[in-house]
């Protein structure tokens, strides 16, 4: 029957997430955030698990986020577009499986420049599950993962992501850094 992995942004998400879970046959996870989060979604969205929501369109670059760091990467994009980097999000809520057609086909708009974001150890998470997603031979990328590297310590969830290097401070900074080094190669 496989695995499931859905990591929801807000509580609406959440609920909907929760009874495609009740359906499903197998191993399901279902990684949530103790932080209060904005709510993004309306109560009647459906969220079909092996999809994706792409919340911004841009052709500068591409940031793929999930739970907390999802809204990290709203605000980065906001900061993105005042210094006229145009950044296209992704909501992918289904780590496993993945939504690699909406991947393939954002890494292909942004010059295949890709940047994850994920409150999780590097191994195992989004940015391998993008990886993976992207390994079709057809897709040319440089992806970029910011994750967790080192063993958090205690404190508020801004302090947390800032500590990691997850917050829209660095996601902004490394999505610079990949629009800039993509100009430089040209």
């Amino acid at each position: 029957h496989g695995s499931t992995v859905l990591y929801p942004c807000d509580a609406n998400q959440t609920a909907k997430l929760v009874e495609e879970m009740a359906d499903r046959k197998g191993i399901v996870f279902l990684r949530t955030t103790r932080a209060a989060t904005p709510v993004l979604y309306g109560a009647d969205e459906g969220f079909p698990v092996g999809g994706s929501r792409v919340l911004r369109d841009g052709d500068d670059v591409t940031i793929v986020g999930v739970g907390i760091t999802l809204h990290e990467a709203l605000k980065a994009a906001d900061e993105l577009e005042g210094k006229g980097i145009s950044a296209r999000v992704i909501d992918l809520y289904s780590v496993k499986p993945v939504d690699g057609e909406t991947l393939r086909a954002a890494a292909e708009a942004t010059g295949g420049r890709v940047l994850t974001v994920e409150d999780h150890w590097p191994e195992g998470g989004i940015g391998d599950a993008v990886l993976e997603a992207l390994s079709d031979g057809e897709t040319p990328a440089r992806v970029v993962r910011l994750a967790v590297r080192d063993m958090p310590g205690s404190g508020k969830p801004a302090e947390l992501l800032a500590a990691a290097g997850i917050d829209a401070e660095h996601i902004a900074d490394a999505a610079r850094s990949l629009v800039e080094a993509a100009v430089g190669a040209r």
